[in-house]
């Protein structure tokens, strides 16, 4: 039923990659989690269904702390309340399917053009090449983000400065590496 030690690393070092990425980066993710087939989530799913215990389709935090502990992960309190807050993109206070696979997605997903593209697109309403302050703002309140620095997310990905994201900005943002983020939280 379950795979053994596996789970352990990769899923904390997932979960911990994607706590320090952006909202944008986040939402992102999501629209490529939940554009991809079933055959490149297999494995994810099978991981899900064993952190699920209750079978609800939500991982709480109690299940979250019990699945890691299961396979042999040594973390406190603390880090596992800071990973569950992370991957709860909508701040519900569990962790969903799309939530999961999308703090699950392998970099080399991430990075497909298709899956870029279709992303970017997804925030880019009006198909003008650039992700504006207002067509964030929509994605924002479709997403359920409150209290949102929208300034403050366009800033980390707007290299040339002008107050919107371009398509090879986007791109950028998406496949440059974790580690340059530091320990930013959200």
């Amino acid at each position: 039923m379950a795979p053994d030690k596996p789970l352990d690393s990769a899923v904390l070092t997932r979960l911990t990659q994607f706590s320090a990425m952006n909202k944008l980066k986040k939402m992102a993710l999501r629209v490529i989690a939940d554009n991809l087939s079933q055959e490149e989530i297999a494995g994810l799913k099978e991981m899900f269904k064993a952190i699920d215990t209750d079978n609800s389709g939500q991982i709480t935090f109690e299940e979250l702390k019990d699945g890691l502990n299961r396979y042999g992960a040594n973390l406190n309190e603390s880090e596992i309340h800071d990973l569950m807050k992370a991957a709860d993109v909508d701040d519900n206070g569990t962790i969903d399917y799309g939530e999961f696979i999308a703090a699950m997605l392998h970099m080399n997903k991430v990075e497909k053009e298709n899956h870029l593209f279709a992303a970017f697109s997804y925030f880019d309403k009006d198909g003008s090449g650039y992700i504006t302050g207002d067509e964030l703002q929509k994605a924002c309140e479709e997403f359920g983000f409150r209290d949102v620095l929208l300034e403050e997310m366009i800033r980390e990905a707007d290299r040339d400065n002008d107050g919107r994201i371009d398509y090879d900005e986007f791109v950028a943002m998406m496949t440059k590496g974790n580690a340059d983020l530091g320990q930013k939280r959200l």
